[in-house]
């Protein structure tokens, strides 16, 4: 039967702090790497945007894959953790060989994707244990102690890797701390055996599931999905550009940019917990919205933030709006699958995350490079929550159940 502990939850948060640090590292530091490889090109921005997506392609085909199989495999060592005691270990190993082969694009490329793969093989397992091991009731209160260990992940960046390691350390430390959480987790977590019982007795693959949501006349989850698709078009185009507006607008370089970008990742940390708190006495839905309201307004007023210390200001405001939009998403999309598809599900939550990672840094790049400027990065993305917002208000359903009630 499961149970809440919050012990078990930090140390299942580990797995979300290794994937937000090494993103974090990643979307920091690999654009600078390709503009200085790409400078001979007229369209640099849209080409660094095309390269930013080459990893999420292969996310987006394999996370959900990788899900879905989850959901159906059993072994002494659970179902959820096979994936991580390959992936890991592989996706370290490339991870760390990045700034190393940063000096020509043809062997960088193939890193990338091989790292990605192998983080793709473990990202929806990792997650889906969450929702495994905690009773509906209590996801939301999870996810923000899951996602306070990925913003701990996050500032583990930005105030201390970008002040103390070099660009090129940065990625080997990373690595070893994969390693090390790794050895963690298989230690701490045991897996409920009932959950794959279950999945066993109703298999369905991602792709099956997928179309039947998209096919149901009146699908709620489908429009969760496409607010989930477009929130995150508004954010990976940020992120994804984030420390080359700064280092355009402010004439600072790579790292400071990071650095002030970790003000917006603090907040966020600190309205984690809180978050699933809000959700719990106000319900999932008012929370989020009042979230994707407060991020139009932060990311349409950034376009007039010329001194720094506003830009700062305004980040804050942002961690604090996307804590209650990202804490409560995920356990929705959890509370709207069948107990035996979670996996699936997690999946799918990442299927539309990751197409956005997809589209969203070639489309920003495309309208910086035709309007000459990139001074139209923030009001891009606030387009992009107000769509979310209108399609999160179609939502019905995924809120918190009580104990003992479970999804069909």
């Amino acid at each position: 039967m499961k149970s809440f502990n919050y012990l078990k939850i930090v140390i299942l948060g580990l797995g979300f702090l290794i994937i937000s640090l090494t993103w974090s590292i990643y979307n920091a530091y690999v654009p600078p790497i390709l503009e200085r490889l790409l400078t001979h090109l007229p369209y640099t921005d849209t080409a660094v945007g095309i390269i930013m997506t080459f990893d999420n392609i292969a996310a987006i085909l394999l996370i959900p894959v990788f899900g879905a199989m989850s959901d159906r495999t059993w072994t002494r060592f659970g179902r959820r953790m096979p994936f991580l005691l390959v992936s890991v270990p592989v996706a370290a190993f490339f991870f760390a060989l990045i700034p190393y082969v940063g000096y020509s694009l043809a062997i960088l490329i193939p890193v990338i994707i091989i790292m990605n793969i192998a983080m793709a093989a473990f990202r929806a397992p990792a997650i889906a244990l969450m929702p495994d091991l905690t009773p509906s009731i209590y996801r939301s209160k999870a996810n923000g102690v899951v996602n306070l260990m990925g913003g701990l992940g996050a500032l583990l960046f930005f105030f201390v890797f970008t002040r103390m390691i070099s660009v090129n350390g940065a990625f080997v430390v990373a690595a070893v701390i994969m390693i090390v959480v790794l050895v963690i987790l298989m230690a701490a977590i045991r897996e409920p055996r009932d959950e794959f019982e279950e999945a066993e007795k109703r298999p369905g693959g991602i792709y099956s599931s997928l179309m039947a949501i998209m096919k149901e006349k009146e699908s709620t989850t489908r429009f969760l999905f496409y607010a989930i698709f477009f929130w995150f078009i508004g954010w990976n185009g940020v992120e994804t550009f984030f420390t080359l507006y700064g280092m355009d607008k402010w004439g600072i370089d790579e790292s400071q940019a990071a650095f002030y970008l970790g003000f917006f990742s603090l907040s966020f940390l600190l309205m984690a917990i809180p978050s699933g708190f809000i959700a719990t006495a106000l319900g999932r839905k008012k929370t989020i919205l009042a979230g994707l309201v407060g991020m139009c307004l932060m990311l349409g007023s950034f376009y007039f933030a010329t001194p720094i210390v506003l830009a700062i200001s305004l980040l804050v405001l942002g961690g604090v709006f996307w804590a209650l939009i990202n804490i409560n998403s995920y356990p929705m999309v959890s509370d709207m699958s069948p107990v035996a598809k979670l996996g699936t599900y997690t999946g799918l939550y990442y299927f539309f995350s990751m197409l956005a990672a997809i589209i969203a840094p070639p489309i920003f790049g495309w309208v910086m490079d035709l309007f000459g400027t990139r001074m139209v990065l923030f009001p891009m993305a606030a387009v992009a929550y107000l769509v979310a917002l209108l399609m999160m208000t179609r939502v019905q359903g995924g809120e918190a159940k009580a104990e003992g009630e479970q999804a069909a």
